[in-house]
């Protein structure tokens, strides 16, 4: 008889504590004790965003990616989880438009952005970001360099505002 398994990729949205609590201590143990170390603060190691909020967002990339190619399929679409962190106290003049808590400032968040499947020059199927609010035109919205993302003064669809922890209480945490 064979035993399924909670760790086999193909299932979808299953992991063993086990192995959920190992890599949350190995970051722990390793990249969060070094930023605390190095920065002096106390980072966050988790970010909460609740459900309906996750849901909008990603009913707001389907919307999106329809106007840039009407023929993508859900299996097309994704999001990216980029790391970030919040800037220091000095400089939190530029959250003035995103507003978050100041009790935030220099700690880990996570920018999560859009992406919509595409086939390279070169023949590989990759995901690339999007910024669907910048362009209706699918090559435009797809072939930002990282110069001209710079560049850009335009919203995008992105989500950042989740509840990061700490400095939020660790109440109901298990991990």
């Amino acid at each position: 008889m064979k035993t399924e398994s909670t760790n086999d990729p193909s299932q979808n949205g299953k992991m063993s504590n086990k192995l959920i609590q190992n890599l949350i201590d190995n970051y722990r143990k390793n990249h969060l004790s070094a930023i605390n170390d190095t920065l002096g603060i106390q980072d966050a190691h988790s970010i909460w965003f609740d459900l309906p909020k996750l849901k909008k967002f990603i009913a707001t990339i389907e919307e999106e990616a329809a106007k840039i190619n009407p023929d993508a399929s859900e299996e097309d679409l994704g999001i990216r989880f980029y790391y970030a962190a919040y800037p220091k106290n000095e400089n939190w003049n530029i959250m003035e438009s995103h507003i978050v808590p100041q009790e935030y400032a220099e700690r880990h968040t996570l920018v999560l952005i859009p992406t919509l499947k595409k086939t390279s020059g070169k023949g590989e199927t990759l995901d690339y970001d999007f910024n669907a609010l910048q362009s209706t035109d699918e090559s435009t919205a797809l072939a930002l360099n990282a110069r001209q993302v710079k560049e850009l003064t335009d919203d995008t669809v992105g989500e950042n505002q989740g509840t990061l922890i700490p400095p939020s209480p660790l109440t109901g945490t298990y991990y």
